[in-house]
């Protein structure tokens, strides 16, 4: 028996802002231990049981999902990207549908890669056991043993009580209001919707013909018009762009009759707040007061804080205060009630509202070859850091209305300008005149480090012609 996982990382982790933000979410940051949660999710799948992973995402985060497999030595199943975001319900239809064409019993365990399941072993026991049921052609999903009223999950009403951790569900319940969370509680018979699914691949295509049959013709025609891309399968955009955006519970599992729960009893949590990520820190060495901090924080006569500061550099202080999340980066910063973790997402969309780049973006722009950061920006100029990975290049390009000045500040970079090629070591400068067909590459075995000075009328990221690119970027 192999069971396939099949890893949804596309989620943007709004309610972490202003740690997650779009152009580089939750799951691929180390917010708990050494590993990114994308990363500890793919090792917990990993193992005798556990094929080689099927890795749901999108063409932005390709690359990252493919550089953090590698740090952990998972070699993926494959990796099928998105053209864009439509939730769960296609992303998981076509995981099966790729199955089914080399095997329709093929076992799918669909999980989010951005939850924290410290106990990996507990967890394979417990998927273990929905493996008969999955068998007999049922879906399996798994519900997680509440440990508090929280108001930020789903529920699942069980159809009586458990026996031996497995039950019929009789319904799902949206995130409720305190009291009512409160209540399901006291029933004893809710679980929290963790939206982890194990099914055979065939289970689940007849779930979409009886329950969504307007995802199949699209998905099918994705699957069938993709294009492989560097190791990726690249599914095709225009019957992608057909799908409703609709998630899986509101597909399928709401209307499925059809459905198990297994009881998962250890600890859990999908880091769906600050107040999670507060809660998960005192979870192994139980806060003093209630005061939780990094090593680039410190707490003066605090109780119930989380002060944590993400910039290298920045050092956060709280004095005397009560029941609140300071997180600071290098271009913002969270001030937020305790209570009030589940409202971060709106300050995200108030920040939308008024154009403010820190609602979706980074200073910090990763990019398959390494990554840069603006460090100043004005009308006619602008200054990056640049860190190139060694034996990484970025596109031979040109631009019509910048040109640059690049000063190697560690390294050696290979610079390519029009027809000459010049290899630029530390402490040396070369000039990149606007217009000139030019690349950067890293001949080395260390990262390379540079300065970049542009200056020009229009220095926005779109002004690039690319002639060639390793990363097949268009």
């Amino acid at each position: 028996m192999t069971i396939t996982p099949i890893l949804l990382s596309g989620g943007n982790g709004t309610r972490l802002w202003p740690a997650s933000r779009k152009s580089f979410p939750k799951q691929f940051a180390p917010l708990i231990g050494k590993h990114t949660l994308f990363q500890a999710s793919a090792l917990r799948l990993s193992g005798s049981e556990f094929g080689a992973p099927v890795v749901m995402t999108g063409a932005e985060f390709r690359f990252i999902v493919a550089e953090q497999l590698s740090e952990i030595g998972i070699d993926p199943a494959a990796v099928l990207i998105e053209p864009s975001a439509r939730n769960t319900a296609p992303a998981i239809l076509a995981a099966a549908l790729y199955l089914a064409a080399k095997d329709p019993e093929a076992l799918m365990l669909v999980a989010p890669s951005d939850h924290v399941v410290p106990d990996s072993e507990a967890f394979a026991r417990v998927v273990h056991q929905g493996v008969p049921i999955a068998r007999q052609g049922r879906i399996v999903t798994f519900g997680i043993q509440p440990s508090h009223p929280e108001t930020g999950y789903g529920y699942l009403e069980l159809d009586g009580t458990p026996s031996d951790n497995v039950s019929a569900l009789r319904r799902f319940v949206e995130k409720p209001d305190e009291k009512t969370a409160a209540d399901m509680i006291a029933a004893g018979n809710f679980l929290w919707n963790a939206g982890i699914f194990l099914f055979e691949a065939r289970t689940m295509i007849l779930a979409f013909e009886t329950y969504a049959p307007e995802f199949l013709e699209p998905v099918r025609a994705a699957l069938k018009e993709s294009q492989c891309d560097l190791g990726f399968l690249r599914l095709a955009a225009d019957p992608w762009k057909k799908l409703p955006d609709l998630s899986i519970d509101y597909a399928i599992m709401e209307n499925a009759s059809n459905l198990s729960v297994v009881r998962f009893a250890e600890h859990w949590s999908d880091l769906g707040g600050w107040d999670a990520i507060w809660r998960e820190a005192q979870k192994d060495k139980p806060a003093i007061r209630g005061v939780v901090t990094d090593a680039r924080s410190t707490a003066i006569d605090c109780d119930n804080v989380l002060l944590r500061s993400e910039e290298e550099g920045m050092e956060l202080v709280g004095i005397g205060v009560r029941d609140l999340i300071v997180v600071a980066t290098g271009d913002a910063v969270l001030v937020a009630d305790m209570n009030r973790a589940q409202d971060v997402r709106e300050a995200v969309g108030a920040l939308k509202e008024k154009n403010a780049r820190q609602a979706e973006s980074f200073p910090r722009d990763h990019r398959p070859w390494g990554w840069y950061e603006t460090l100043a920006l004005a009308e006619r100029f602008q200054v990056k850091r640049i860190v190139v990975k060694p034996g990484a290049a970025l596109s031979l390009q040109s631009h019509f209305h910048r040109s640059e000045h690049w000063v190697v500040v560690s390294g050696t970079a290979r610079v390519t300008i029009d027809d000459t090629v010049t290899l630029v070591t530390e402490n040396q400068s070369i000039y990149v005149p606007v217009g000139s067909v030019h690349r950067m590459e890293n001949p080395g075995k260390v990262p390379m480090v540079l300065i970049e000075v542009q200056t020009g009328a229009y220095l926005a990221e779109d002004d690039i012609i690319r002639y060639e690119d390793v990363y097949a970027r268009t």
